[in-house]
């Protein structure tokens, strides 16, 4: 019944109905078990204001907790809360740790700011091996089988 998982599933079914009631419920739940899933979601949620009152510290809260669980793509959010906000070199540490993690949004954001001169030659090779290698290793003949069914 405790099933993190399950319930994030369940929220953003309800989410997709217009339940967002019961969705911010599951969700929240989920996020309470430390699913980073649900972190995220919640973040997003915060950012739009859709079925809770939109608030900024929340939003960052629930990006921060994500990331910590290793969510990429919270983890590249913060980094371009953190270029929005003034804040140049965490938004860079942000996006490293995310391109090492398989976040292509980081990769991208990373190249841009090494022809602008705020990353090193040595530090973008680091993270564009890293990313190259966690890319790899999500590779597998199931993921790329479900990958062709969902084209179909």
């Amino acid at each position: 019944a405790n099933d993190p998982v399950a319930m994030l599933q369940m929220g953003l079914r309800r989410y997709d109905a217009g339940d967002y009631d019961d969705a911010v419920r599951y969700i929240s739940n989920s996020a309470e078990l430390g699913d980073a899933g649900a972190h995220f979601q919640l973040s997003y949620l915060y950012h739009e204001g859709t079925g809770v009152e939109k608030d900024a510290k929340k939003e960052v809260y629930h990006l921060e907790q994500a990331a910590i669980g290793g969510h990429p793509t919270a983890r590249y959010n913060l980094g371009a809360n953190e270029k929005n906000n003034g804040r140049m070199g965490r938004a860079i540490k942000h996006w490293i740790i995310a391109a090492k993690l398989g976040c292509n949004d980081s990769l991208d954001a990373l190249k841009v700011c090494f022809r602008g001169g705020l990353v090193t030659k040595e530090d973008f090779a680091a993270a564009l091996r890293a990313h190259q290698a966690a890319v790899e290793a999500t590779k597998s003949p199931q993921r790329e089988a479900a990958e062709e069914a969902r084209k179909e």
